[in-house]
């Protein structure tokens, strides 16, 4: 099969389209044929060594397919812990769903991982509540165009968004958000990026923020929460450490950080059951409306991660492994 394999760590120059052996199932699992496979921004850190778990050489990356399995059955879509770049995986059926004709594989992608991530940002780890003002960082991306819709619809009563484009704010707004703010305004003072987000808020402190650059976006985002405000941090996508958060800051305000990684929901399959259950019904009705940032064949991944680098995508990229 062809498939994506890196043999060292470094940028996207190390991913190089190989043929491999197929996969070989093991107990419980099961040969899918991949019709479609995501690409997510923590593929990039993957790649790098540089995310939230060592990775081992060599490896195929990606998290998720769309596909059929080998000796026929019903069109899935499923997570996995890498793999998802070839034109065939070994997955165990638990962490796989069926995906109706409604919906397409680009759209099922976009919620298998980054929408399941939006939903429990917001309802487990922000438990948020009618009324409050949410803030959703890099709002035209992945996770964070979703999570903009999934917060109007569950009643949040201002949603705040930042994207580094005016083309991408526009998006954001479109989407559902009430304003869009540039988070470049924190590269040199995280204090100026407190003050739009604050502004863009009438002048109040605001509830929610989901956040994951890191650096002056988190700082300036935690300074921004009201008293019981809580920021869910879900991503590094700066590449620099956030520096220690001091007890008092967070006792002055009763604020509090909430670290959320959908690796543990892999654990717990039924936290996954109930995103989906949700969300797909919701695509397929087009009440949820996934963004798809381009499709690209498997032979381009490279470009597929340098466009994601430079923030040049919006919404759910997708490599075809047929080409």
């Amino acid at each position: 099969m062809r498939a994506v394999q890196i043999t060292r760590f470094g940028g996207p120059q190390v991913m190089d389209v190989v043929e491999l052996a197929d996969p070989v199932p093991a107990d419980g699992e099961v040969l899918y044929d991949i019709s479609s496979a995501g690409v997510n921004f923590a593929d990039t850190h993957q790649i790098e060594d540089s995310y939230l778990a060592a990775q081992q050489l060599p490896l195929v990356p990606g998290a998720e397919f769309v596909g059929t399995p080998a000796g026929g059955g019903p069109r899935v879509v499923g997570l996995l812990d890498g793999g998802g770049y070839a034109e065939k995986v070994a997955a165990h059926p638990r962490l796989t769903w069926q995906v109706t004709d409604g919906v397409t594989d680009e759209q099922a992608l976009a919620v298998v991982l980054q929408g399941s991530t939006a939903y429990h940002l917001l309802r487990t780890s922000a438990h948020l509540a009618a009324g409050e003002t949410v803030v959703v960082i890099a709002g035209a991306g992945g996770v964070g165009s979703l999570a903009v819709q999934l917060a109007r619809r569950w009643g949040a009563g201002r949603v705040i968004a930042t994207a580094s484009s005016p083309q991408k704010r526009a998006l954001t707004e479109d989407l559902g958000a009430d304003a869009a703010i540039d988070p470049a305004l924190a590269d040199d003072d995280p204090r100026a990026f407190t003050a739009a987000l604050r502004e863009a808020n009438g002048g109040r402190p605001v509830d929610v923020v989901l956040e994951m650059t890191g650096g002056n976006v988190f700082a300036g985002s935690l300074s921004a929460l009201a008293p019981f405000g809580r920021l869910v941090t879900y991503g590094m996508a700066a590449r620099q450490e956030t520096a220690a958060v001091p007890p008092g800051m967070l006792q002055q305000k009763s604020r509090a950080v909430v670290g959320f990684w959908l690796a543990h929901c892999m654990a717990r399959p039924a936290m996954l059951d109930d995103a989906m259950a949700e969300l797909l019904p919701l695509v397929a009705d087009g009440a949820l409306r996934p963004v798809v940032g381009g499709r690209y064949p498997l032979s381009a991944v490279r470009e597929a991660h340098q466009d994601l680098l430079a923030r040049r995508t919006t919404g759910k990229l997708v490599l075809d492994p047929s080409r």
